[in-house]
């Protein structure tokens, strides 16, 4: 069994890590597509392989740097009224700009993370007072979530179905 507090060990270490390896899932998801690929739409809605980046880079900025740090909106790496809730991508942002977004985002949600306590807490609108555990576990299951659409749309781009 591990000993280097990965998959094994402290808590804290165990939840991070975790969230590493979902945000690291969905960024391989579309990583080495085209940039035609990666906007395809397979599904009726508005995600496709660049979108599902882009719209987790708005969730860190949101939880991370909205909730938890208090930032205002014109304080937050590369916020837009966009991050409520779109995954539109605009015709200027490349693949790898999106990509290089959410991993800066996700370098600042690990910054901020870290000078809280797991059991520590914030208001949060529409869900109440929730601590930074619930929080990192919440961004677990979004990105594995994500990056779940993410492998079922690289399949269908790298194999389309027989017609």
């Amino acid at each position: 069994m591990s000993t280097n507090g990965i998959t094994d060990g402290a808590e804290r270490a165990i939840i991070e890590n975790m969230l590493d390896r979902n945000r690291a899932a969905l960024v391989e998801t579309a990583r080495g597509l085209s940039e035609a690929d990666a906007r395809r739409r397979l599904v009726a809605s508005l995600t496709t392989p660049i979108s599902l980046l882009k719209h987790a880079a708005a969730a860190e900025r949101i939880w991370f740097q909205r909730f938890w740090a208090g930032l205002d909106e014109s304080e937050c790496d590369g916020y837009s009224r966009r991050d409520e809730g779109t995954f539109t991508v605009t015709d200027d942002e490349s693949l790898a700009d999106v990509i290089a977004e959410f991993e800066r985002a996700g370098r600042r949600s690990r910054e901020i993370a870290s000078r809280f306590d797991l059991d520590d807490t914030v208001d949060i609108p529409r869900e109440g007072k929730v601590s930074m555990r619930w929080t990192l576990l919440a961004m677990i299951q979004e990105f594995a979530r994500h990056a779940g659409h993410g492998d079922i749309l690289r399949e269908q781009i790298d194999h389309p179905a027989p017609r």
